[in-house]
């Protein structure tokens, strides 16, 4: 599946951003879906996760508490609400997919095999 992601910008330190990802010409209704994050020089990160049927969503040490996932299963589309931004959030923004993601595997981006292309997010201070 070809995952397209947007919603990044430039926003001030506290304010808020939401990403959006959906398929192109298709549907995820059965996948895991994860927000992953890359700064430069930095490996990417897990941000956030949801199963098939929102019933489970997972987060990120660093983002817990300020940002959620969810996802709209009639608009095809998952959602990142990132409230609180802090410099320290700034990079580029993933989204990614597969259907068989286990619980135990899900912060690992290696076992994605479907990627948007990246949207940036700039937190200034």
């Amino acid at each position: 599946v070809q995952l397209q992601a947007s919603g990044g910008g430039v926003v001030q330190a506290g304010g808020s951003l939401r990403l959006s990802c959906s398929p192109s010409g298709s549907t995820f209704s059965r996948y895991f879906m994860g927000w992953f994050r890359q700064a430069p020089g930095k490996e990417r990160e897990f941000v956030a996760g949801i199963n098939w049927n929102s019933r489970h969503a997972y987060y990120g040490d660093s983002v817990k508490g300020r940002f959620t996932i969810s996802r709209d299963t009639a608009k095809n589309t998952v959602y990142l609400q990132m409230n609180s931004l802090k410099p320290e959030d700034t990079a580029v923004y993933y989204c990614a997919g597969d259907r068989n993601i286990i619980v135990s595997s899900y912060r690992d981006f290696r076992q994605y095999t479907d990627w948007g292309q990246g949207t940036q997010v700039t937190v200034s201070s």
